[in-house]
């Protein structure tokens, strides 16, 4: 390159990055997230099972255990579909966060049921979700062990 050429505009002196900068998502909008999925996902069906499907809270509180099947089948088909499909769930897309494997395409359907499973076990136990602050890429323990990564969605160009 000669500085002629750079000067005059005909070169760019400039390296492309033609590798993107992954973002993690920051903990605040995961929980924000998860929160909001809470409200406009699981309320609903809670709502429709105990006062549509099984007629009164009682009758839910005498059938509890058939009564919390009912709740998480459907919250647990619409979450991992929307995990395999869009890779993020309505929460999750206001908060601008997408669920991606590590090759940044959406989770296939075996990574979003292992992460379905796990993330109750990771927020119980308290570790798996205190080990994304100790970590640089942010991962939980159910990120890690589905093999899932969870990160700011522009990153990725799928803002318009």
């Amino acid at each position: 390159m000669r500085w002629r050429d750079i000067k005059k505009g005909k070169v760019s002196h400039k390296k492309e990055d033609t590798k993107p900068s992954i973002i993690s998502a920051d903990i605040k909008d995961r929980l924000k997230a998860f929160l909001t999925d809470t409200f406009m996902i699981t309320m609903p069906i809670m709502y429709i099972v105990i006062y549509l499907i099984m007629g009164s809270r009682e009758e839910f509180k005498a059938h509890m255990g058939a009564g919390w099947l009912y709740i998480l089948i459907p919250h647990f088909i619409i979450i991992v579909t929307l995990w395999s499909v869009k890779g993020q769930t309505p929460g999750m897309k206001a908060y601008e966060i997408k669920v991606v494997n590590k090759n940044l395409k959406n989770p296939n359907f075996f990574q979003s049921t292992l992460r379905y499973i796990l993330m109750p076990i990771s927020i119980l136990s308290i570790i798996g979700v205190l080990i994304a602050f100790f970590r640089k890429d942010r991962q939980t323990m159910h990120d890690l062990l589905s093999g899932t990564l969870t990160i700011k969605s522009e990153d990725i160009g799928d803002k318009k």
